[in-house]
């Protein structure tokens, strides 16, 4: 059975049916078994394994993000390892309203509501640059995919998520956002707004049954992280290497943090044994923060 593909209201959306002939397990009773999951950034890095882990507990997946046929590669790999249950493909901008709104209605009319949203997108912005030194653009920029992008997503999901009776939002935030980030103003200011976005909603949302918290990952093994380091190397003239150890000996642990560790943790406050944890940090950071 091949994939298909369609648009609907101007978004490419990717149907990926799993295969009828592959043999598999399947758990007898998955812990988010007919649960609608809407992942961005979706396509790599912390939001690839984000959906890894929830198709694994049973959730249907949203899979969204602007690389199209990224997202496709990747769901289709999701779906032959859990073909239990079922993936839709979106392709969008989270920082514009319209396309947003279209995710939702396409996830909407696919599996008729929603109970998760995870934000995982977001952009790295300057590195190691002065504040002076960041132009308004490029603060703007940060801000309307780290900030706008999580804000217009909520928005967009929590009518669905009311009617629903209960659901849960976990927002990708950072280390960045619990302290001051040098040479990061708009990196970690994004972050910051992301955690103080998160507690309002989770105030906001209580009375429906909608929990609302964040992950805070630190340095994190993946592409983006050797964006970092390479930059911030060429910067300050050290090795990769030393800007490595530099990262690693700030923490308890004496290492990086994987992306599973951080999929772990949304896990968790995704489940049913989340249900009194509401307005809070998931700090995911090797004992950076103590």
């Amino acid at each position: 059975m091949s994939p298909c593909s369609l648009q609907f209201n101007g978004v490419m959306i990717d149907e990926t049916p799993s295969s009828d002939d592959t043999p598999q397990w399947v758990p007898q009773s998955p812990p988010l078994a007919g649960r609608v999951a809407v992942v961005t950034g979706a396509a790599k890095g912390l939001g690839a394994a984000i959906t890894d882990v929830l198709a694994r507990d049973g959730a249907h997946v949203v899979f969204v993000g602007r690389d199209l046929d990224a997202l496709r590669d990747h769901a289709a790999s999701i779906d032959r390892q859990y073909s239990y249950r079922e993936s839709l493909t979106v392709g969008c901008d989270v920082s514009d309203q319209a396309e947003v709104d279209r995710l939702l209605s396409a996830t909407i009319d696919r599996f008729d509501g929603i109970d998760i949203l995870v934000n995982a997108h977001g952009v790295i912005g300057p590195i190691e640059t002065h504040a002076q030194d960041v132009t308004p653009e490029q603060f703007r920029e940060v801000f309307e995919v780290n900030v706008l992008g999580v804000f217009l997503t909520c928005r967009a999901a929590i009518p669905h998520l009311i009617r629903r009776g209960a659901g849960r939002i976990v927002n990708i935030a950072g280390t960045s956002g619990l302290r001051g980030y040098r040479n990061r103003v708009s990196y970690s200011s994004s972050k910051w707004a992301v955690r103080g976005l998160t507690r309002t909603l989770a105030l906001e949302l209580g009375p429906y049954g909608i929990t609302v918290n964040t992950v805070c990952p630190h340095v994190t093994h993946g592409r983006r992280m050797d964006t970092i380091v390479h930059e911030k190397a060429r910067k300050i003239g050290k090795t990769p290497e030393e800007v490595y150890q530099d990262f690693t000996s700030q923490t308890a642990l004496g290492r990086f943090i994987e992306d599973i560790d951080v999929a772990a943790a949304v896990a968790y406050l995704v489940s049913d044994g989340a249900r009194n944890v509401t307005g809070h940090d998931i700090v995911v950071d090797a004992g950076w923060d103590v």
